[in-house]
């Protein structure tokens, strides 16, 4: 809508200006230039640059609502991984606006790069930075290489997306998945982390010892093996609680609900 309107501006500028140039700047009397054709350069001079300035707010000011920008309302999504980040310049209620570029794998196994422009709160900066996993929302078939940030998701949604990607791309197994999907909530107390020295892709292979309140408020306590994403690392040290799912038949096996991002 804002870009019919820019254009409607511009074109209605244009239009007047060329008449005011034809009566005014060459018209036979000396005052010839004080008509009414004088409102295509003001158009020109002060509207436009209002309503371009207005049109490239628009998808900021919709993400200070937590709505993503119009076109992606609904959209898909999925998890990126960013690739680089940079300053657009931009700064909305001090928020500056970043251009990232994204490693966008889907939860069906595509995998593609795209870039998102996002406002970031200043105390979020050090969270966005190459490797920082990111839930975006895409468009299937798009050929713009366009994604945005899914800062209209819930919770529970981004966490099922960035499973079902860690699924179709071999970081978590079926059975995991199902004690993500199907377990109990349960609370843990991080009693030990330590690195094996071991790696399995660009993960960490970490031993934690944890201890366990199930749902109905017993305790029991578990040691488990698990190649870990760095950015999930300082989520987990000692002391720390977190939250995790078990199947109450088969407690040998927990997973760790790190958060994702907004």
């Amino acid at each position: 809508m804002l870009k019919f309107i820019n254009l409607t501006v511009l074109f209605a500028g244009l239009a007047c200006t060329v008449m005011y140039v034809l009566t005014g700047l060459a018209g036979p009397a000396p005052d010839s230039w004080a008509n009414g054709w004088m409102a295509g350069p003001i158009i020109l001079m002060a509207v436009l640059p209002f309503t371009a300035t207005m049109g490239r707010l628009a998808g900021p000011l919709r993400e200070l609502r937590g709505m993503v920008p119009k076109g992606f309302e609904g959209a898909p999504l999925a998890i990126g991984t960013v690739v680089q980040v940079s300053r657009t310049g931009l700064s909305v209620n001090d928020q500056p606006q970043l251009e990232i570029l994204f490693d966008v794998d889907t939860m069906d196994g595509q995998s593609f790069r795209a870039v998102a422009r996002s406002l970031v709160d200043l105390t979020e900066l050090a969270a966005v930075v190459p490797g920082a996993m990111l839930p975006v929302r895409y468009r299937p078939g798009s050929t713009d290489g366009r994604v945005v940030i899914a800062v209209d998701a819930p919770q529970a949604e981004m966490q099922a997306a960035f499973d079902r990607v860690r699924l179709a791309k071999g970081l978590v197994t079926p059975r995991q998945l199902q004690i993500a999907e199907q377990g109990l909530e349960g609370r843990a107390v991080i009693l030990a982390l330590a690195p094996t020295g071991e790696i399995q892709g660009d993960r960490a292979v970490m031993d934690l010892d944890l201890r366990i309140t199930r749902a109905d408020g017993t305790v029991f306590d578990l040691k488990q093996r698990k190649p870990m994403d760095a950015s999930a690392v300082p989520q987990v040290q000692p002391g720390m609680v977190v939250k995790v799912k078990y199947l109450p038949h088969d407690e040998s096996e927990v997973v760790i609900q790190t958060l994702v991002n907004p």
